[in-house]
């Protein structure tokens, strides 16, 4: 089978270790003769998988031990209308910074709860880079502030922790959790789909201080109350068992390459491939600002979009595969998760640098 090189945005690439364990597995997971979408999520086989994810989940992101985590469905878009019914609290503003799509869809959704102070947007500019912290206009009395740390359509990642004093710092981290160390205890909640850096789709994990829970607006429903999950350890109802199985290899082979810190090392190098070539010429434009450019998913474009069939079809027959832009926006992006080896990062370059020549 010939090399391929996935750079889809989601659901992504997932090490290929990994997928080589999930099948020596599948049939039969560790001699118990059924495979993990089999087994009861209350049997002990499951509950030892389970466990064992969360604990190397708050081995690698370092996680308090008066936060939880929590294994959820419904994707980071439900997480859109959790927030707010949990962590308004009794209040009735919330801050949230607009970055891009993934902001834009927070903001709409938290509408239907609360008064929405947008503290601070980059819509002036396309939503080509993140305002710095001296331009949040942020709101004491606000619940909340919520902002997305890497837009996955703009490729705007910011790198630093925000300041919201002593009110809860919200972050939608689903296209860069576990690319880089963050301190989790500078936030109140961090959420995440898992399709893009963890795992297949169907998971999404929460991990929300404990003083947070508890205090949900009337009217929750029960499976978008935390509490709910917490009292029960992600069990309320079946958890996604598949996903989280999978997500748990995941935070083994990160692990055993080094943890978050060597990951970021490794993630800077791939993404500096891509970065500096685009930066060489001006057949290709990357329209994210240098100093937010998301080491996740870089967008760029061709001088000419005539030419973007003849470079998605010469990349296809390549191995480079899922290199079109977000449709909302047109162009290329490359999403190099940590999944992606720096050999697909080179061959993409090379790619690019070869079909330049034959077009520009």
């Amino acid at each position: 089978m010939r090399q391929i090189y996935n750079f889809s945005a989601g659901p992504a690439v997932l090490p290929k270790e990994v997928l080589q364990q999930v099948r020596s597995e599948l049939l039969d997971w560790h001699g118990c003769g059924m495979s993990v979408m089999e087994m009861s999520h209350r049997g002990k086989e499951y509950m030892a998988i389970q466990a064992e994810a969360e604990a190397d989940l708050r081995d690698l992101m370092e996680i308090p031990a008066h936060y939880k985590v929590l294994f959820l469905q419904g994707g980071a878009s439900s997480q859109f209308a959790a927030v707010p019914m949990n962590l308004l609290r009794g209040k009735t503003k919330a801050d949230y910074v607009n970055t891009g799509e993934w902001s834009k869809k927070a903001i709409a959704e938290a509408k239907r709860y609360c008064e929405v102070n947008v503290a601070a947007s980059s819509a002036d500019r396309n939503f080509s880079y993140a305002p710095t912290q001296d331009q949040w206009r942020l709101d004491p009395d606000a619940a909340y502030v919520h902002y997305t740390s890497n837009e996955t359509i703009g490729g705007v990642e910011i790198f630093w922790t925000p300041d919201t004093g002593k009110v809860p710092l919200v972050a939608d981290m689903s296209s860069h959790i576990l690319s880089r160390p963050i301190d989790v205890s500078k936030y109140g909640l961090i959420y995440a789909g898992a399709q893009k850096n963890i795992g297949p789709a169907g998971l999404t994990i929460v991990i929300v201080r404990e003083d947070l829970i508890g205090q949900s607006m009337p009217g929750t429903p029960t499976m978008f109350d935390y509490k709910t999950h917490a009292d029960n350890e992600s069990m309320y109802n079946t958890p996604p068992t598949f996903p989280i199985y999978v997500a748990g290899l995941v935070f083994k082979w990160l692990k055993a390459r080094g943890g978050l810190v060597e990951m970021e090392k490794i993630n800077i190098r791939k993404a500096a491939l891509l970065y500096d070539y685009l930066d060489s010429t001006d057949f290709y434009h990357c329209p994210t600002a240098r100093e937010n450019r998301s080491r996740m998913n870089i967008p760029f474009t061709l001088k000419d979009p005539s030419l973007d069939e003849a470079f998605l079809k010469g990349a296809q027959e390549r191995g480079l595969l899922q290199l079109k832009g977000h449709r909302s926006v047109g162009g290329m992006r490359a999403s190099i998760y940590n999944a992606m080896p720096e050999e697909g990062v080179r061959m993409l370059v090379e790619y690019m640098k070869e079909f330049e020549q034959k077009n520009g």
